[in-house]
């Protein structure tokens, strides 16, 4: 793999959030990089052409790879001329997995933004392994879900040991404002995790557990608690509504845990939730986006509901955020830690675009980058990590000087 001619190929470069990945890297890293080398790659060469087309003068000399998510012979040859893939095919649940078999028996380091549970739990049982004994590093929710609440908590986790002289073994994310738009892709994730769990008895009991992902043999069991209803947080002064993205993130963090070898404790908590405000009114707000929430979850397993929703109210593939949305968009999350002993610590991240497709482009292709150049493979081994185990300061570094996000203790 030292000798590919590649360090980063973007898969599914004509996707909504491929697209926006591909301008980023186009502006930030540049095309005619000799120090970095990166293209585009699909199944669609015409498709892939108008990317190409869409960068103008900086797009010219960039190069155009043909794959199939569904040619394994393909993917094959496309992850011998990389060091690095970036995957944006989703939903993953249904046409993630050819890419990531071929990455782990290849040595080819992976990186996406899937935020399905249930399609990282079928890939570690299938794939783990494999990928073990052949260097490849598989990084899955390298987007919005996951990277500020997993970086967020190792940041704390940092400043804890550093202000407080321990970790904190309890810690509540909140998410206090957040503006933005989704795309049918993440619309398709989402109902396509809905259509599954409602047909699957196994399955909807494995995404009630926190500790789905963590490795076979981990030693947690402290019960977490689970913001599924409006309830009022003393510690923020407000009431909450449950964060639909906690189901993947939560997951993430207790992972990250195991494969740090218990950094934040066996007895680690950690939950997240919306700030609606606070009164009357931060209550009414709360318990409207739980019944908003149920009626959604509700009507994607229904079927004559769910066409409804996807022919008329949803966007569909291909579709999100317009430029504007994105550049006006922005997240506040707040994180606030307390340790054994009663000392507390607060922290903030913060993301200056809309979080799923603004600011994932830029927080995903710095992902990729710190992958191939910050990370050396004998420094972590093959496997699947989480950004938080396998990612350091130098990531964080990126994300701030490069991706707009920010990192704050709050005193």
């Amino acid at each position: 793999m030292e000798k590919a001619q590649f360090d980063i190929l973007i898969f599914g470069a004509s996707s909504f959030v491929g697209k926006i990945l591909t301008t980023y890297m186009a502006d930030h890293f540049g095309v005619d990089n000799k120090d970095f080398t990166w293209a585009i790659a699909g199944r669609s060469e015409t498709k892939l052409k108008e990317v190409k087309d869409s960068l103008g003068d900086k797009g010219k000399g960039l190069q155009v790879v043909l794959a199939d998510a569904a040619d394994e012979a393909s993917l094959t040859a496309l992850c011998h001329q990389t060091r690095v893939v970036i995957s944006t095919v989703g939903p993953y649940a249904l046409y993630g997995e050819p890419l990531v078999k071929v990455c782990a028996e290849t040595g080819t380091d992976y990186c996406d933004l899937t935020g399905e549970v249930q399609f990282i739990k079928a890939m570690l049982d299938k794939y783990e392994g494999t990928a073990k004994a052949s260097g490849a590093r598989i990084v899955n929710c390298c987007g919005f879900d996951s990277i500020p609440s997993d970086m967020g908590i190792y940041f704390l986790q940092r400043q804890a040991q550093e202000k407080l002289g321990r970790h904190c073994n309890n810690i509540k994310m909140r998410v206090k404002a957040m503006k933005g738009g989704a795309s049918g892709g993440t619309i398709a994730s989402i109902i396509n995790i809905s259509k599954e769990a409602s047909k699957n008895a196994e399955l909807r009991k494995q995404l009630a557990n926190p500790y789905l992902i963590c490795p076979e043999h981990h030693a947690f069991s402290t019960r977490q608690h689970s913001a599924n209803k409006p309830e009022f947080d003393k510690d923020f002064d407000a009431w909450t509504a449950p964060f639909i993205m906690a189901v993947i993130n939560t997951r993430v963090v207790h992972r990250s845990n195991a494969l740090l070898d218990n950094a934040y404790g066996e007895d680690f908590k950690y939950e997240e939730a919306m700030l609606t405000g606070s009164g009357f009114k931060g209550r009414l707000s709360a318990s409207a986006i739980v019944v908003g929430l149920g009626a959604f979850m509700l009507g994607s397993v229904v079927k004559p509901t769910r066409w409804l929703l996807e022919n008329y109210v949803l966007p569909k593939a291909g579709e999100g955020p317009s430029p504007d949305e994105q550049l006006n968009g922005y997240y506040d999350i707040r994180f606030i830690g307390k340790t054994d002993d009663g000392q507390t610590i607060q922290c903030k991240v913060t993301g200056d675009r809309d979080p799923g497709y603004g600011s994932t482009g830029k927080i995903l292709a710095q992902a990729a980058a710190s992958l191939a150049m910050d990370i050396k493979k004998e420094d972590r081994a093959g496997g699947f990590w989480t950004p938080a185990s396998i990612f350091d300061q130098r990531f964080i570094d990126r994300l701030e000087n490069d991706a707009g996000l920010a990192f704050d203790v709050i005193d």
